[in-house]
């Protein structure tokens, strides 16, 4: 276990209460220890709004990455786990900054918001379709009937993976979430097979794109690598990561949207009487309960953080959620409101890591509910309580939503 340079209280923020609800745990920390050691992680935790920022902008922080978990396994079992490490530290957003930028740059034209809105009505034709599957048995589960499979659908699409594959993408990509977890050997394991077997699928769709250019993102990868910006290595990784990232957090939004609305049934029904709200909602959504909880970094050298310096080399995880329900920020930050303005919320996060798929997620999410909403005004909730799954410290995803109409 690390030890740490500056003592600091530390909370234990993966009881069964803090994974189901992290927010009164946040609430105490922020007033208590805005900086907080969390010993599972080897790692400090930043909860205030204006820290947050604060690191983000400050260069003498840089990209650290999620897999930081992984230095409490045994050394046996990280050597072993090597393969998967390698892997992950090619992502955007887990390499330096430099690189980082050279990815967004091959990328950004493809995810500009005016781009990602000619993407609405294929949206929300994947949408119908999937709704018509389950339209006669007037239930469904939110989570793998809709949430789930339309993202996927899109990003996919949009790299030009077949559409027979795509159900192997999903299976993959619950594997590959356990890399958020905490040091689980036996669950890291099943995601390093199905990384291996990713990139391995991936190759294949690399080398047929050489051979045969299409009009997809594989391609443009393909065309980079040609011109020496990317190596197949770093294809292969991002690729990964898009089709990852690039449905699992639009799926854990629209279902986590969903949970906000039918506990919130005040804002449901005025959600339902002023579909103009859409947009505004999908951001409440994000502040509220956005799929990612923490963004990690490194200090490159020492920093002062919150009135304590911190030498080289330390870890950090700054609290996105934790951020979002700053009261010092957000006035009733724990109160759900679809019309709240302004909503400066960390969702995205900012500045060089702000998520490149941001328009994305908000296109997939705000079309889906939409129509979800217009086609089942009387959706409603059949579950007692949310089916959650722990994320990393303070992410908490659904395995399931029950739903009739």
């Amino acid at each position: 276990m690390t030890t740490p340079a500056v003592t600091l209280p530390s909370y234990d923020l993966f009881s069964a209460e803090a994974q189901s609800d992290p927010t009164p745990l946040l609430h105490r920390i922020r007033a208590e220890s805005p900086v907080c050691w969390v010993p599972e992680l080897g790692a400090y935790l930043l909860t205030r709004h204006a820290d947050v920022v604060a690191a983000l902008r400050d260069p003498r922080l840089v990209s650290g990455n999620l897999t930081q978990g992984l230095d409490q396994l045994t050394p046996a079992e990280q050597a072993e786990l090597m393969p998967m490490r390698k892997s992950v530290e090619l992502w955007m957003g887990h390499t330096n900054e430099a690189d980082h930028v050279r990815f967004q740059h091959l990328l950004k034209r493809y995810f500009t918001p005016a781009m990602v809105n000619g993407l609405r009505p294929r949206v929300r034709e994947f949408t119908d379709e999937l709704l018509d599957n389950v339209a006669a048995a007037g239930k469904m589960d939110v989570v793998e009937d809709l949430a789930y499979p339309l993202p996927a659908n899109i990003i996919a699409e949009m790299l030009g993976m077949p559409i027979t594959d795509r159900e192997r993408l999903q299976a993959w990509s619950r594997d590959i979430l356990s890399i958020f977890l905490i040091a689980d050997a036996d669950k890291l394991r099943a995601s390093q097979r199905s990384v291996l077997e990713m990139q391995d699928y991936l190759r294949v769709l690399v080398a047929d794109r050489r051979a045969e250019p299409r009009d997809d993102l594989l391609t443009m990868f393909v065309e980079a690598e040609r011109d020496g910006k990317v190596t197949e290595d770093e294809i292969v990784a991002n690729c990964l990561l898009l089709l990852f990232a690039g449905h699992e957090t639009t799926a854990n939004l629209i279902a986590n949207g969903l949970v906000l609305l039918f506990e919130n049934p005040d804002q449901l029904a005025l959600l339902k009487s002023r579909p103009e709200l859409m947009p505004s909602a999908v951001e409440e959504m994000m502040r509220c309960d956005g799929p990612a909880g923490v963004i990690s970094r490194v200090s490159a050298e020492p920093v002062e953080i919150a009135g304590h310096t911190f030498p080289a080399g330390d870890r950090f995880y700054l609290g996105l959620s934790a951020s979002n329900r700053d009261p010092e920020v957000f006035a009733e930050p724990d109160r759900f409101d679809i019309t709240r303005k302004p909503n400066h919320h960390m969702g995205f996060s900012m500045g060089a890591t702000y998520c490149l798929g941001a328009a994305l997620a908000r296109v997939e999410t705000d079309e889906c509910l939409r129509t979800v909403l217009e086609r089942h005004p009387d959706l409603r909730a059949d579950y007692e309580t949310p089916d959650w799954r722990p994320v990393m410290p303070l992410g908490h995803h659904l395995d399931s939503l029950a739903v009739r109409f």
